[in-house]
């Protein structure tokens, strides 16, 4: 094909005007081709559009073209997605979209715009922060596109919805709001698609970004969305009645409305027998409490309570705190940032230099802080402990929350000693108790309290026991399945 032109004709007015705003981009392409029997102006930007798109399946037609106007395009091209519009705004859009601008005649007032999009995306890998030893092994990726398939192949029935928003004044980010119309609560999906809709930001780069500017209470710790990166734990919930929303070019999905004791389960639970998964549970949440907690306690008993130590530990604790000039506070505070410390050195380094100064720079700085006789041995145990404690909790965002409470307790446990704890325990617990997930409670089921939403909470009873959905949930269909027949064990004989 010639694309040599011997004389331009006049452009047409949309193809002008296009060139006018586009004109600039080093990627923008405008041609006229007259080697054919029907000449065209083609426009569109090379860097967006797939080039095997464009020469087998619309150069070739266009080649042989012989209708009369472009409706016939739709006809000619096998490509499904063929816009005729005059709308300059729409036109805008749609090359930035990965659209070819086509137009024949100067007096036309109409093109056809051919859907071309180039797309380069990363293949579906393992899941990194929520891998599990059983179960499926794939992991959301950066394309709403190939996202949307992982969900629905899993989850085949007409009912489940996808509603696409596109949020970011500049950026124009695609969000899809995922939900089982049959069982969802219309209330919840409202509230999700109004503050979506609502958004009001130039650029929206990551899920991260929604999770915050929906949330109920943007000022708490927090997080009242839960992130999973998991294509199954997406669907499991949407079955449960909740809302799946995911961001075009990002690989994790938000889910709610979200309880607190839900942070605290990982997905691999349903895949274990229910004793195991129960037990491991178990010590997750006693694990997040000591993270929290032992670390105050010991600043509290050694400025306030020496009577509550025993006797035996006592001389061990004067031992190794004898050569130590600082106060439990200022020893506590010392080490917990140097923690921090080394965990944000580990993160924001390369992986295999991140995981040696993790290692190496803990070792090194802890002993040579003990024998500086800046902090006591023990001090050093019990705040590694806590550290590694805090590494149980399956969602990053709440081990994070995690990390951040644990220096309030420790201020009022320096200022009140036990009272203290209490009282910032019973602060914490009052923010914990106002605070919502769309609009419903956050501590569900402690409080309100919610006997049949217990079975699975702190522990997980069988599934022939979780035949209701969440209460909390307030759903179309709160019983998943007949309890009387999941109970019932015929013989293989009947």
């Amino acid at each position: 094909m010639g694309w040599f032109k011997k004389r331009e004709p006049k452009k047409p007015r949309l193809i002008e005007e296009a060139s006018a705003i586009f004109n600039k981009n080093a990627d923008f392409s405008c041609s006229y081709n007259d080697d054919t029997s029907k000449p065209y102006w083609m426009c569109y930007q090379k860097t967006l559009v797939e080039n095997k798109i464009l020469h087998e399946q619309i150069l070739p037609y266009l080649n042989d073209f012989q209708g009369n106007s472009l409706k016939d395009i739709k006809k000619a091209i096998p490509i499904e997605s063929i816009i005729i519009t005059k709308d300059i705004e729409q036109i805008k859009s749609s090359i930035l979209s990965g659209y070819v601008m086509l137009q024949f005649q100067s007096n036309d007032k109409y093109c056809a715009l051919i859907h071309a999009e180039l797309k380069k995306t990363r293949s579906i890998s393992l899941p990194e922060v929520e891998f599990s030893v059983v179960g499926p092994k794939e992991a959301l990726v950066e394309s709403l596109d190939t996202n949307i398939n992982l969900i629905r192949k899993r989850l085949p029935i007409p009912e489940l919805k996808v509603k696409e928003l596109k949020v970011g004044k500049i950026s124009k980010t695609r969000v899809g709001v995922f939900y089982i119309d049959s069982i969802a609560d219309k209330a919840n999906v409202h509230t999700v698609l109004q503050r979506i809709d609502e958004i009001e930001f130039d650029h929206i780069n990551d899920s991260s970004y929604i999770s915050q500017m929906i949330a109920d209470n943007e000022m708490s710790p927090f997080p009242q969305l839960l992130d999973t990166e998991r294509p199954d734990r997406v669907t499991s919930v949407l079955v449960e009645g909740k809302i799946a929303i995911i961001v075009d070019g990002s690989p994790h999905a938000l889910i709610g409305p979200t309880t607190l004791v839900e942070f605290f389960s990982s997905f691999e639970d349903y895949f274990l027998n229910w004793f195991l998964a129960s037990f491991f549970r178990l010590i997750r949440l006693f694990a997040v409490a000591f993270s929290i907690l032992v670390t105050p306690i010991y600043v509290a008993v050694l400025t306030f309570h020496y009577e509550l130590v025993p006797k035996d530990l006592m001389s061990t604790l004067i031992t190794s705190r004898r050569e130590v000039p600082l106060p439990p506070i200022l020893e506590a505070l010392f080490l917990e940032l140097t923690i921090e410390l080394l965990r944000e050195a580990g993160a924001r380094l390369p992986t295999k230099v991140g995981q040696t100064i993790g290692i190496v720079g803990g070792i090194v700085i802890g002993t040579a802080s003990v024998e500086a006789g800046l902090t006591s041995n023990v001090l050093l145990i019990i705040v590694a402990l806590a550290a590694l404690a805090s590494f149980t909790t399956p969602v990053y965002n709440m081990g994070n929350t995690i990390r951040l409470i644990r220096f309030p307790f420790l201020i009022f446990a320096e200022i009140w000693g036990l009272v203290g704890i209490v009282f910032c325990f019973s602060l914490m617990l009052t923010h914990l108790i106002r605070l919502t997930s769309l609009g419903r409670p956050f501590l569900e089921p402690i409080y309100p309290p919610r006997v049949t939403d217990l079975k699975d909470a702190f522990i997980r009873m069988p599934f022939s026991k979780l035949y209701n959905r969440p209460t909390v949930l307030r759903t179309q269909q709160p019983q998943r399945f007949s309890e009387k027949k999941a109970e019932e064990k015929k013989d293989i004989d009947e």
